[in-house]
């Protein structure tokens, strides 16, 4: 097993999809990675040398904001919102959706299961 920014990768999988298993890092950015260091897109993680995978480790590193960090950022910017009693982050704490989905059928991920509302039979 890789690791590579505090995340085990899997050996068996393509370098390509295997970088995705990093909170931060898609696909598009998985490509960009390899097309820089001259990995080939086919190479299995297993294959990769050392040295290949410390590469790796330092580009991500240097160039992208990824795991702890990313995952702080974006929680600090919603804490913001909420402090700021903005539109967005009001709807943040009320676990509604933000971005101007409908509520009145669907939004059952935010709103979480379907609570039963007493006396209303029919």
């Amino acid at each position: 097993m890789a690791r590579i920014a505090g995340v085990n990768i899997p050996t068996n999988k393509r370098v390509i999809i295997a970088l995705t298993y990093i909170h931060g890092i898609g696909r598009t950015t998985a490509v960009q990675i390899v097309d820089k260091l001259g990995i080939a897109h086919s190479a299995r993680v297993q294959d990769l040398s050392d040295e290949e995978v410390l590469r790796i480790r330092e580009t991500i590193d240097a160039d992208f904001t990824v795991e702890g960090d990313l995952r702080r950022n974006t929680a600090m910017n919603i804490k913001r919102l909420m402090d700021l009693r903005a539109y967005r982050g009001l709807r943040h704490r009320s676990g509604l959706p933000v971005r101007g989905q409908r509520t009145h059928t669907n939004a059952r991920t935010r709103k979480g299961k379907a609570k039963p509302i007493a006396g209303k039979k029919k």
